[in-house]
């Protein structure tokens, strides 16, 4: 379920994250390895994420999606391993609010896409997901709020 949909100008953030190339069927082993490994990095050089973990694409989804996967941070990160510093882009972007499993977020993502359309706007190549809610295995699915970032080509 979609809500809170907008336009807003988002500020650049400073970001930690693991890059990669991977099969949908594999994107959850991804994210739990990534978000493992930054945090690991951002722990020995004594940093801090500044806001919930989230999932930036880079590429639409196909049979592989290119992405970021990681945390914004205060600091700027230094390489470790496969940590990188990078950043979520600035610019106009719509927005929306997901609530619900991880398994419906395509739905929210097709509304948020229609949304756009409707507002008489062009969606940008880049979109990302904030994961506000943390999950966990005795959670109800149906409380996940996840933030959705769709950047604006017009």
């Amino acid at each position: 379920m979609l809500e809170n949909t907008e336009i807003s100008t988002q500020q650049a953030q400073v970001t930690a994250v693991v890059r990669g190339s991977v099969r949908m069927d594999e994107l959850t082993a991804f994210y739990d390895r990534a978000y493992r490994t930054v945090a690991e990095a951002l722990g020995r050089q004594g940093l801090q994420p500044s806001g919930p973990a989230f999932g930036y694409y880079l590429s639409p989804p196909g049979e592989h999606i290119e992405l970021e996967a990681g945390f914004p941070t205060v600091g700027q990160l230094t390489a470790d391993a496969d940590v990188v510093a990078s950043e979520l882009p600035a610019g106009e972007v719509a927005r929306g609010t997901h609530t619900g499993s991880y398994d419906t977020l395509g739905e929210s993502w097709g509304a948020l896409g229609q949304w756009i359309a409707s507002q008489g706007r062009t969606p940008g190549q880049r979109l990302w997901e904030v994961y506000v809610t943390e999950p966990s295995p005795e959670m109800d699915p149906a409380s996940l709020r996840t933030d959705l970032y769709w950047t604006l080509a017009d």
